[in-house]
């Protein structure tokens, strides 16, 4: 058996160690070794050469056809030359010439040295591809290796991460060589080798950070359901428990706060609002406003998820927290578009509604100021629905006897008369009425200023 010469040897090496295969090697450099014969015996030659894959010997040879007439000699022999080697050989057969190719050595070990370079490279850009792929939303951390305008570029080991600005948290500076940890966001294939890019402004790494800090979570005891963040100032984050003995909020708490703590610290003093899940949409719409207290919640469209938040006087400034950041992170949360009003700013638009009620109903004849007051109260303020009631439906409402209530009737039906009804409201003007200003998302509300704030539980 022939001994395997120093460069298979090598080469089988290497595909042990990198996982080139030898056979794509060797194939690389018999192509590089017949296109260097073309070079000398012309362009449109037909060479084929071939490595001995033990022993790394190289032979060539050139293929011609043999016609009548040559055409074109680089690829084809005349009859008679033919002959003068086969005497009986005929037109249109095949006929192989060998080839020095020995002078060719030196192409041969600079084209192996050229593919093994470019193949390794693919390789360990494929294994770091594979390597980090499967990490996609895993914590991971790194030393800071330079900065690439305002892009954070982080030096992992095997492979360097970039941490974009829009990932960074906005008041987080960093010098060289500090260590940065964050979540490994996504992992694209690019030409140069895998694209890492890291987070530390997803959801996703607070939520990482809550998996390491709280044992619980890792049990599956505790669930944490939904995370949003306005990254670096305010974080909500809803809590479940799966054991009835385990209070999710306190196990996230940790004793004494030790495990929010750490967790705040990690993110540069953001504040975190832990929410317990609640399946009931108005308790969890009232949850989702912590810090603030929610006095009562009512849902206006269920369809446009639109409800009404009232909240005590002093509590309204914590609810929509400053700029609206508060409000707008348990918009986000819930899905839901919420109006926050306080209980003064609620009995003042009450009032308003009363006195336009009340307003109509003296100008009926025969009604005064207290008369329309006590109807209103009673919820009697519809003018057309007045014409169709009954004097026995009337007498129901004390200080109305059934005299009043008969005039009242009789003033109602001759207001009916002067009045026809309406015709139906178009869906384009109901539309424009819930609209108005009274139906308004919170983002149109005047802002406040947050004039007090609690410390994340």
């Amino acid at each position: 058996m022939a001994q395997k010469s120093e460069l298979i040897q090598a080469l089988e090496q290497i595909e042990r160690e990198k996982g080139v295969k030898k056979e794509d090697v060797l194939l690389m450099i018999e192509g590089a070794i017949a296109s260097a014969l073309k070079k000398h015996l012309g362009r449109n030659a037909n060479v084929v050469c071939a490595i001995d894959p033990e022993t790394a010997d190289i032979s060539a040879k050139q293929i011609k056809i043999v016609a009548e007439a040559v055409i074109d000699p680089e690829t084809e022999i005349s009859l008679d030359e033919a002959r003068k080697k086969t005497p009986d050989i005929v037109a249109g057969t095949e006929v192989e010439f060998p080839v020095d190719a020995r002078e060719f050595a030196r192409i041969a070990a600079q084209t192996a040295k050229q593919v093994l370079v470019q193949k390794i490279r693919e390789i360990e850009r494929d294994n770091l591809y594979e390597e980090f792929k499967p990490k996609e939303g895993e914590m991971t951390s790194g030393s800071v290796h330079r900065y690439m305008d305002r892009n954070i570029i982080v030096d992992m080991g095997k492979a360097e991460a970039v941490l974009p600005i829009r990932e960074q948290i906005r008041r987080e500076r960093y010098a060289i060589g500090d260590r940065v940890r964050a979540v490994i966001l996504k992992v694209d294939k690019v030409q140069r080798g895998p694209q890492i890019v890291l987070s530390r402004a997803s959801p996703v790494f607070l939520k990482r950070l809550f998996e390491m800090e709280v044992p619980e979570i890792g049990e599956k005891i505790v669930e944490i359901v939904d995370v949003v963040r306005d990254p670096g100032f305010r974080a909500k984050v809803v809590v479940r428990s799966n054991n009835p003995k385990v209070d999710a909020v306190g196990a996230c708490v940790g004793i004494r706060g030790s495990r929010i703590r750490s967790i705040m610290n990690e993110l540069s003093g953001e504040r975190i609002d832990l929410i317990p899940h609640s399946p009931e949409t108005q308790t969890f719409i009232a949850n989702a406003i912590a810090p603030g207290k929610a006095s009562s919640v009512r849902i206006l469209d269920d369809a446009n998820r639109q409800a009404e938040i009232i909240v005590p006087n002093d509590q309204l400034a914590l609810t929509i927290g400053k700029d609206g950041q508060n409000i707008r992170l348990a918009c986000k949360l819930t899905g839901w578009s919420l109006n926050v009003k306080s209980e003064a700013q609620k009995t003042d638009e009450v009032r308003a509604v009363q006195a336009t009620m009340m307003s109509d109903l003296r100008e009926l004849e025969g009604i005064g100021p207290k008369t329309a007051e006590t109807l209103t109260k009673s919820g009697f303020h519809d003018i057309r629905k007045l014409s169709t009631l009954t004097v026995d439906d009337l007498t129901c409402v004390q200080g109305v006897g059934p005299k009043t209530a008969e005039k009242i009737i009789d003033s109602a039906k001759k207001w009916v008369a002067e009045h026809p009804a309406e015709p139906p409201v178009s869906p384009a003007a109901a539309a424009a009425e819930a609209a108005s200003p009274a139906a308004e998302p919170l983002q149109d509300e005047p802002k406040a200023e947050q004039t007090a704030e609690k410390d994340a539980i």
